[in-house]
Parts: structure tokens; C-alpha cells; sequence
């Protein structure tokens, strides 16, 4: 398990409510479409982060973590494990306080790299399944 219960308790509570989603696009087939709306509904916001940059439930978004201007607190990894490394030290160098690889979604180094550079970070789960359980 990468990722206690305290630890997805610390992140979906303490973190912080602004979410950057990598992989997020209006392709509402796609998981990270569903993930973020439940996410909005637990009142965080949500910044697309896709190559197209574009506009999903009513955020502006983003092609890459660094042309955010502003804040990211969570870092919510949507893309293919082979990727996702990369994305977790991008979340590192834009100051993200966790990152989040979904279901699936498992890279053992980019985790203990996460971890020992102080972010809080779980892998291999929904923020959509976890949320509603917090009660």
C-alpha cells in the first residue's frame, strides 16, 4: 500500500482545496473528467493540466504544472505510470504540498523522491472513493 489511511485522511482534509488534475480534459469518457466534478462537489478547486489547456467544469486550464500562476496544493496524477514521474517532481519544484497518483498509477521511485523531498503522497487510489468515506 503506498499511502496509510492517515496519510489520504492528511491530504483530502489538511492539503489544501487547490487541485491541479494532470491528465484532466473535456473528454468526459475519461476518469480524471468524473474524478474532478466529485472533487468540485467536496469543494476543492480544480486546475486542468493537459496538453490542450483546456476549460473543464468551469476552470481554466493549464498545459503544463509550471504555467500555473498561482498556488497548487495537491497534485493529482492522471497519466499513464511511465509518466508520472516526471509529474511528481514537476509537483515538487511547483511547491505542491501532495501528490496523488490514481488507480493504477504506480512509479516506486518517483514515490520515495516525493516523499523525501517532504510531500505527502499516495498512490494507486481515488480521491473520489476516499472523499466520501471521510463522512
Amino acid at each position: 500500500m503506498y499511502g496509510d489511511q492517515a496519510t489520504v485522511e492528511k491530504i483530502l482534509t489538511e492539503s489544501g482545496d487547490t487541485w491541479a488534475v494532470v491528465g484532466l480534459s473535456t473528454n468526459e469518457s475519461r476518469a480524471a473528467y468524473g474524478v474532478a466534478r466529485v472533487l468540485q462537489r467536496f469543494g476543492k478547486r480544480v486546475v486542468p493540466v493537459h496538453p490542450k489547456a483546456e476549460t473543464v467544469h468551469g476552470e481554466q486550464g493549464y498545459a503544463s504544472l509550471a504555467d500555473i500562476p498561482f498556488d497548487v496544493d495537491v497534485v493529482d496524477v492522471f497519466v499513464n505510470a511511465e509518466l508520472a514521474g516526471p509529474v511528481a517532481d514537476e509537483a515538487v519544484a511547483k511547491g505542491a504540498r501532495a501528490v496523488w497518483f490514481q488507480l493504477g498509477v504506480v512509479d516506486e521511485a518517483a514515490y520515495a523522491r516525493t516523499r523525501a523531498a517532504g510531500l505527502a503522497m499516495v498512490m494507486d487510489r481515488c480521491p473520489a472513493i476516499e472523499i466520501p468515506r471521510l463522512g
